[in-house]
């Protein structure tokens, strides 16, 4: 259980930073050059999620952490195209789509 609540920590910690990495870039994300911040917190976010579902099994709700697995994985696959180029708009719409919508499916009570 104590390992449990340290991957849930650290997956509620790397979401408000993923979260503000977007926030700064908003007046300028299609020209300015980004560290690897980003990445590096996408992927935390995708490998805690897998492993807090891994520790819940056999009792996880599939119908939430399909989809929020599959956000974060799109989350992780838009920052490994772009690299260090700047985002398209596209590119950050979705990001900030799939990052609230993840969040919203998180505290939804179903």
């Amino acid at each position: 259980m104590l390992l449990f609540n340290i991957i849930l920590l650290l997956h509620f910690v790397c979401f408000p930073g993923y979260l503000s990495t977007l926030v700064m870039l908003w007046p300028n994300y299609g020209t300015k050059d980004r560290d690897h911040k980003g990445l590096i917190l996408g992927i935390l976010l995708l490998v805690t999620g897998i492993t807090l579902v891994l520790l819940k099994y056999p009792h996880v709700n599939y119908y939430k952490a399909g989809p929020k697995t599959g956000m974060f994985l799109l989350v992780t696959l838009i920052n490994i195209k772009f690299g260090n180029k700047p985002y398209t708009k596209g590119a950050y719409y979705s990001l900030v789509i799939l990052t609230l919508a993840a969040a919203c499916l998180a505290v939804v009570r179903m």
